[in-house]
């Protein structure tokens, strides 16, 4: 696809120090991380108001901020913006649990716009615990996770993404959520 050349054209131009290929991108890219975005919003209750675009940008700001990353492809740049979601959504968690508990305000600017369940930042932070213990013991399966959960991708794109088959992906993906499930439970039961 032409779109995903240019992407990628424009990405390796930037990395090279084109700061006008910078604002050829953001067009480019924008409609693709809110939908990586809304992804994530999809797991909150239908009740409570977490802005896509508020995490959108956030994480662009945070992407474009990156000075030392040498942006290869697409799917790299993608893969990256996942993983920066997941760090906002659980900076955010712990901003909304510390404040909760009657500690700092959470310096992140999404703090300002958006509101997060009580559940929702527990999760994250239990999410991201086990995801870290995951990564220690298969870091390819908590790749897969991390790229299916907070990226939004579909098993083909991760694979892409991860150079690795698609059945290599989709069975990953069952591992590390039966994985992260169990010790999520442990975890669960034994802070009770």
């Amino acid at each position: 696809m032409s779109g995903e050349g240019e992407i990628t054209r424009l990405l390796v131009d930037w990395s090279s120090g084109d700061q006008t290929a910078l604002d050829r991108l953001l067009p480019l890219v924008y409609d693709e991380l809110r939908h990586v975005a809304s992804n994530q919003m999809r797991r909150e209750r239908p009740d409570v108001l977490l802005q896509t675009t508020a995490l959108v940008h956030e994480a662009y700001l945070r992407l474009v901020g990156e000075k030392d990353v040498r942006w290869q492809t697409r799917a790299h740049f993608f893969a990256v913006a996942a993983q920066v979601m997941r760090h906002i959504l659980v900076d955010f968690a712990r901003g909304r649990l510390r404040a909760k508990r009657g500690g700092g305000i959470s310096e992140l600017s999404l703090h300002d716009v958006a509101v997060m369940s009580e559940e929702r930042a527990d999760e994250v932070l239990e999410v991201n615990r086990a995801l870290d213990k995951l990564t220690a013991v298969d870091a390819r399966k908590s790749k897969v996770f991390e790229l299916r959960y907070f990226g939004g991708m579909s098993v083909d794109e991760a694979a892409a993404v991860l150079s690795v088959s698609s059945a290599t992906v989709a069975r990953d993906w069952r591992m590390a959520k039966a994985w992260l499930r169990r010790e999520i439970l442990e975890g669960s039961s034994h802070g009770s």
